[in-house]
């Protein structure tokens, strides 16, 4: 059984419905990315599988169906998403965020041994816990949306255009740390991803949408090789 398995997911803003029964699932453990044009539904599919925009269908976590559970429910079953834009509390500092990661949780002793744990990943982050996280760079602030979701100590991780406005040099240890997350960790991830080049070289699986469907799926060294992904998304 996948740890995360949507089918037949619809999803809605008002009128404009963006997801026409999308079907695709997570393994524990697994790596799997969401690609597609902008208006492909992408990030419309993280905020159905965390409950922030109105869904029918089934979705399955860890064998229990989470679509109509409140955000706060599904973060408590272990689904963390850092959203496009990262999300942080900017007039907050640092260590205030980084906390927040853990607001759910009871055991204080398990947060602080998580956020301890966090800052090991991310060690400019531990250098500023005291300034306040709106004067991050966009980089760090990307840093501290990670960091904050580990706290939570999630079994599935749902990352929102982790690279987006970032340095090449900034996305290429950002996903160091997501690949050593996923394959020494075990961590499951589900992220969507514009770069398709790294994304690829970072999970083992892949969906492609077009137009709030799932148009393709393969392992990540098929869509590699395949002709319409090379062109539309690889660039060779």
């Amino acid at each position: 059984m996948p740890l995360l398995e949507l089918e037949g997911v619809e999803a809605a803003y008002g009128p404009l419905k963006a997801l026409h029964g999308i079907s695709l699932g997570v393994d524990e453990g697994q790596a799997v990315a969401i690609l597609g044009a902008n208006g492909a539904g992408k990030t419309t599919t993280l905020r159905a599988i965390s409950g922030t925009v109105r869904t029918q269908g089934e979705i399955v976590f860890d064998g229990k169906r989470i679509v109509g559970r409140s955000t706060e429910s599904i973060a408590r079953h272990g689904i963390a998403h850092v959203p496009e834009g990262r999300g942080i509390y900017s007039e907050l500092s640092v260590r205030e965020n980084v906390l927040l990661g853990g607001v759910t949780r009871r055991d204080r002793k398990a947060v602080k041994a998580d956020v301890a744990r966090a800052l090991t990943y991310f060690p400019r982050i531990a250098e500023r816990m005291h300034q306040q996280a709106g004067t991050l760079s966009g980089g760090e602030q990307q840093m501290l949306a990670l960091a904050r979701a580990l706290v939570s100590h999630p079994r599935l991780l749902l990352l929102d255009e982790p690279s987006l406005g970032l340095a090449p040099s900034f996305v290429s240890g950002l996903y160091g740390i997501i690949r050593k997350l996923n394959q020494e960790e075990g961590l499951s991830v589900l992220l969507v991803e514009q770069n398709a080049k790294i994304a690829l070289a970072s999970v083992q699986y892949a969906y492609v949408l077009e137009v709030g469907r799932v148009a393709l799926h393969a392992t990540s060294g098929e869509l590699e090789q395949h002709e319409g992904v090379r062109a539309s998304y690889l660039g060779y």
